[in-house]
């Protein structure tokens, strides 16, 4: 027999409380203790684990949710779940610990088990693609990113039968706005209505249709909603008027940030503008700029100092780095976080002096203006609670709920803010949320071998290529080589190689060939399944394989576009590679074999037009229809095989189009 007590003097600091080990008990085994107000630092691993209570109480915290804990408690952690225990009452919380591997059950709850451990069926889901800046529409390189991402993201949580929405809208306050303003002769609100109008058509054209954009110049409820937020943070104490430095046109005087003022990086030392680096994704103050230059003279600034409310961010170093290990945190968002943090000090000024913008509401705020930047992070509440008013929901942006999932996806040059800045605003908001975010990050996407830009116009503007007969190869093209982890090209003469020769030369051309042999040999029908061969069944198995390749490519945790879309052309080369042996052989004897593998070749199509619709929603679309089908509702489960006699209509189908070459003088 072994035995063994509760030893005090035997702890030692792990996971943000104190643990000790037991050995000899089969399961690895220790005790632990939280003291009062303390808390374990949310973690995952692969081993199950198991709490026994015997002393205190508490909180369990797992992927978001609450349960009470207190002795006689014991509580059961699967494979790579979040879990944080928390002490709520007066004394220490001590418990017994046993955790063992299972590497079956640990494989099985990687493979099948995320949703279900992050309850992404169970909870409200809001994601929301970085509200774009109306100085200029949208080009292609902002449309592969986050709002294809999201759009994608939301539509294959639906067919999961997850409450999904898509949030986003347009920045109206950046200072961006009103520099093209000033170029254009416009005043910012019309410069900023404009391009917001423009933008929302361009996500149409894209078949990108948010379930909530918040326009926030038009929105007469945001501006006192911004600022009960932003009074809430200087009433945390964190956040006041501090006098740092700053920097001002030589000539006029006038204050310089963002677009005002470019110069070296002062963690990289690339060049950049002011407050972010696109680079590294650092930001700076603008005064720590080496050569700093304003935009509008390139002459010197001056260096003095301003008064602005200002967050001391290094505060947060530990915070952070919690909330870090509660979603999906890409490791280049935790690399930016450690460079981030690596210095003394960041007193990050949260207001600007500025025309443009909403004033705070407290006394001696002056001219100042809250930044777009945190501004942004209460945007998002704002934009839970308008969707709420129209389902009926209460959602409210002053009282998030610890229920609510929430997603990002924006680009790296985006990050800091994001994934660093909004969780320490939150923190000081609203001390008792502890915000469940999944981050998902993009790089640039170039255009010959540059970064796309608005303000450069270099780019690819979406109404220039989409169509209604271009959507969905843009939407593939794009998904096939959006900058998931690193940067990628925009390749012109690669597109119409891929709309030509993959979508309508492999594609079409198999979905047309197969509808012409169903018309000559089954009256356009489906046949029924005959006799089976090694081969048939095997095939069945590889389009089993390839759904569940292309269901872990969309799901939360493994979200990929990239994947996504080589699995869908993966399902059309497996077919066509099976195709090319399954009709070899002729004769009344060969009768119920190529049934089976007409059969077969059916169920791939379904398939495809299951798996497409998150990515090309019209394409999938038009082929369940061709197929006999309704519109994709429902992710699939497995490979299906379409019922026999089924009418099918693909020999004369057009799915895609090339475009109409234009012709010249010389033609």
């Amino acid at each position: 027999m072994k035995i063994t007590h509760y030893e005090p003097a035997a702890l030692s600091a792990a996971f943000g409380i104190d643990m000790s080990a037991v050995p000899g008990f089969g399961p690895g085994a220790g005790w632990g203790r939280v003291p009062a107000g303390g808390a374990s630092d949310p973690h995952q691993h692969d081993e199950i684990e198991v709490f026994v209570i015997v002393q205190g109480t508490g909180d369990l915290l797992v992927d978001g949710e609450r349960t009470p804990a207190a002795p006689g408690t014991v509580a059961l952690f699967e494979p790579f779940e979040t879990h944080v225990i928390e002490n709520t009452g007066g004394e220490d919380l001590v418990f017994f610990d046993l955790y063992w591997r299972d590497p079956p059950h640990a494989a099985r709850a990687a493979l099948t088990g995320a949703a279900e451990r992050r309850r992404f069926g169970q909870r409200p889901v809001f994601v929301f693609s970085t509200p774009p800046t109306p100085n200029g529409d949208l080009h292609l390189g902002h449309l592969s990113g986050p709002y294809l991402g999201a759009d994608a993201f939301v539509r294959f949580q639906r067919l999961n039968g997850v409450e999904a929405w898509h949030l986003t809208g347009s920045d109206d306050f950046q200072s961006y706005v009103a520099e093209r303003a000033r170029r254009d002769g416009r005043a910012p609100a019309e410069t900023a209505a404009h391009f917001s109008a423009e933008i929302a058509a361009t996500l149409a054209l894209m078949d990108i249709r948010p379930d909530q954009y918040t326009v926030t110049n038009a929105d007469p409820t945001y501006p006192d909603g911004l600022r009960a937020f932003f009074s809430r943070l200087v009433d945390s104490g964190s956040v006041g008027p501090r006098s740092t430095p700053a920097l001002f046109d030589a000539e006029t005087g006038d204050y310089l940030y963002e677009v005002d003022v470019s110069g070296g990086c002062p963690g990289c030392s690339g060049p950049t503008s002011g407050n972010i680096c696109e680079e590294c994704g650092e930001p700076n103050l603008c005064a720590d700029l080496a050569e700093p230059r304003t935009r509008r003279t390139g002459a010197a600034p001056r260096h003095g100092e301003a008064t602005r409310y200002c967050l001391p961010l290094h505060e947060f170093r530990d915070d952070i780095a919690a909330h870090h290990e509660l979603g999906r945190v890409p490791s280049r968002l935790r690399e930016l976080a450690q460079r981030v943090f690596s210095g003394d000090r960041l007193d990050l000024p949260l207001t600007h002096p500025s025309d443009w913008g909403v004033r705070p509401a407290e006394d001696g705020a002056g001219d100042q203006v809250v930044w777009v930047w945190p501004e942004m992070s209460y945007g998002f509440l704002h934009g839970i609670e308008t969707l709420g008013r129209g389902l009926g929901k209460e959602w409210r942006a002053d009282a998030p709920e610890q229920d609510w999932k929430i997603v990002h996806f924006f680009g790296y040059d985006n990050s800091f803010y994001h994934s660093l800045l909004y969780p320490a605003l939150y923190k000081l908001a609203f001390p008792g949320w502890e915000p469940d975010i999944d981050y998902h990050v993009n790089e640039f996407y170039l255009l010959e071998h540059q970064k796309f830009s608005t303000s450069r116009r270099h780019a690819v503007w979406g109404k220039d290529v989409l169509t209604e007969d271009s959507v969905d190869a843009v939407r593939f093209f794009l998904a096939r080589t959006r900058p998931e982890g690193r940067r990628t090209n925009f390749d012109p003469a690669a597109y119409e190689t891929v709309l030509t020769d993959t979508l309508i030369g492999t594609w079409q051309r198999w979905l047309n060939d197969l509808g012409t042999r169903l018309d000559t040999g089954y009256g356009g029908q489906a046949p029924d399944a005959g006799v089976w061969t090694p081969e048939h069944t095997a095939f069945l198995a590889r389009l089993g394989v390839r759904l569940t390749a292309v269901t872990q490519s969309l799901g939360q945790d493994g979200f990929s576009l990239n994947q996504a879309a080589g699995e869908l052309h993966g399902i059309v080369e497996d077919v066509i590679r099976f195709t090319e042996g399954a009709y070899l052989a002729a004769g009344p004897a060969e009768k119920d074999r190529t049934r089976t593998a007409i059969a077969l070749e059916l169920a791939a199509a379904r398939l495809l037009a299951r798996c497409a619709a998150p990515v090309m929603p019209r394409f999938a679309g038009r082929l369940a229809a061709a197929l006999g089908l309704t519109g994709p509702e429902v992710w699939p489960d497995v490979p299906e095989l379409l019922p026999a006699g089924t009418k099918v209509t693909l020999s004369d189908a057009v799915f895609f189009r090339a475009p109409e070459r234009k012709t010249t003088a010389d033609d």
